[in-house]
């Protein structure tokens, strides 16, 4: 009997040392595998032809940029060009046309010289020899110094033929035997600047005689015909 309650009071410390039983935890449910794209022969043939899409637009937009790029390159040479022309032009023209001014002011100081020997008869000449031969000398040098400049006398010849871009006509008259057009007479010389004008020549050019009236042939022909009868 006393080994039945020894080893009943044994078993009864056991199972209150063990304590209450915990609940075990519960399990997770599993996930579920990821799908993935079944890689087949026909999407590796699609994988080429985007690459070779996405490569034929890079290589369009580039070609583009390249030729814009181009053009304004082009561009850029054009107006350089034209610019370095315009002032090379600039320059000439500078260089040819610079003094005009000054040269149709001193047109005034050639008149004036011309004038004076124009006036200049022999008698004159006798008693003036010193003074009229530096006038002459003047004016020669003033010619000269036109001639280094590119400023070149307009004086048509009698009978040369009007020409409008370099004459000024001051009158008409019919002269017997000048054909209608043309020169009879140069009132004032004029001059040009390396083939610009500077100052028209003043002429007069001859015109056609007008014909004689047919009253004046009629009145010619009356006393014919009374001294007929």
């Amino acid at each position: 009997m006393s080994d039945k309650n020894a080893n009943k009071a044994e078993a009864e410390e056991t199972a209150a040392g063990a304590g209450p039983e915990t609940p075990e935890p519960e399990s997770e449910p599993e996930a579920e595998p990821e799908s993935r794209p079944e890689s087949g022969p026909e999407s590796g043939a699609a994988m080429p032809g985007l690459a070779e899409q996405v490569e034929a637009e890079v290589v369009a937009q580039l070609e583009a940029e390249c030729m814009r790029l181009k053009d304004r390159l082009l561009r850029a040479l054009a107006e350089s060009e034209n610019t370095r022309r315009r002032a090379e032009r600039d320059r000439k023209d500078a260089e040819a046309y610079g003094g005009t001014r000054l040269a149709r002011d001193l047109l005034a100081v050639h008149d004036n010289l011309d004038r004076a020997l124009s006036h200049v008869d022999d008698e004159l000449r006798d008693q003036a020899k010193g003074l009229i031969e530096g006038v002459e000398l003047t004016q020669r040098e003033l010619l000269s110094a036109f001639a280094k400049h590119h400023i070149e006398k307009i004086s048509p010849a009698m009978g040369e033929k009007f020409d409008p871009h370099r004459h000024q006509a001051m009158f008409e008259a019919p002269i017997p035997g000048a054909e209608p057009g043309t020169v009879i007479e140069v009132m004032q010389a004029g001059f040009d600047i390396a083939g610009r004008l500077l100052r028209p020549a003043l002429v007069g050019i001859a015109r056609a005689a007008r014909e004689a009236a047919p009253e004046a042939a009629e009145t010619d022909r009356a006393p014919a015909d009374n001294e007929g009868e």
